[in-house]
C-alpha cells in the first residue's frame, strides 16, 4: 500500500512539473486576435502570468495586459492595466534589447496606443531595428506579423 501511495505521489509530481510550456507560436496567433476577443486576451494573461518562461513571454504578457485596457470599463482600471503592461514590455526590452520579437511587441503596442498616454518614444528606434533585423527571423509567421506592422508605419 505504501509503495502504491509513493508511486501515485511521484506520478502526480512528475505530471505537475512536466506542464507544457506556452508555445510562442500559440501566443503569436492569440496576440493577433486579443484586441477583439476579451476571453482569449484574459486566457493569455492568466497563462503567461502563471509561468513567464522567457523575456519574450514577459513582453507578450505586457502586451496582453496593455490590450486588456480595451476590455475593461473603468478609466482607472484601464490606466492601471495599461501601465502594468508597458512596465512588463519595457522590462523585457531592458533584459533583451537585441530581441527582434520583443521590439516588435513594443512597437505594435506603441503604434496602437492613444497619443495622450505618451507611450510612443521608441517608435522610430524600434521600426529601424526591425527593418535591420527582420530577414534572419526563423519564424515565418513572426516575419509576416513584423512586415505587416512595418508597412503600416511607412
Amino acid at each position: 500500500m505504501k509503495l502504491f501511495i509513493a508511486m501515485f505521489a511521484l506520478l502526480i509530481w512528475v505530471s505537475a512539473s512536466a506542464s507544457s510550456p506556452i508555445a510562442l507560436e500559440d501566443v503569436r496567433l492569440g496576440y493577433a486576435k486579443a484586441v477583439s476577443d476579451k476571453k482569449l486576451c484574459r486566457h493569455f494573461i492568466d497563462e503567461l502570468a502563471a509561468d513567464v518562461q522567457s523575456d519574450t513571454h514577459l513582453a507578450y504578457l505586457g502586451a496582453f495586459q496593455a490590450i486588456w485596457a480595451n476590455h475593461v470599463f473603468s478609466p482607472v482600471s484601464k490606466l492601471k492595466t495599461f501601465k502594468k503592461g508597458i512596465n512588463n514590455i519595457e522590462m523585457a526590452v531592458e533584459k533583451s534589447p537585441g530581441n527582434a520579437e520583443i521590439r516588435f511587441v513594443r512597437l505594435s503596442i506603441q503604434k496602437n496606443s492613444p497619443g495622450f498616454l505618451g507611450y510612443n518614444a521608441h517608435i522610430a528606434e524600434d521600426r529601424q531595428f526591425l527593418l535591420d533585423h527582420v530577414a534572419p527571423i526563423p519564424s515565418g509567421s513572426l516575419r509576416k506579423m513584423i512586415n505587416s506592422l512595418l508597412i503600416t508605419l511607412l
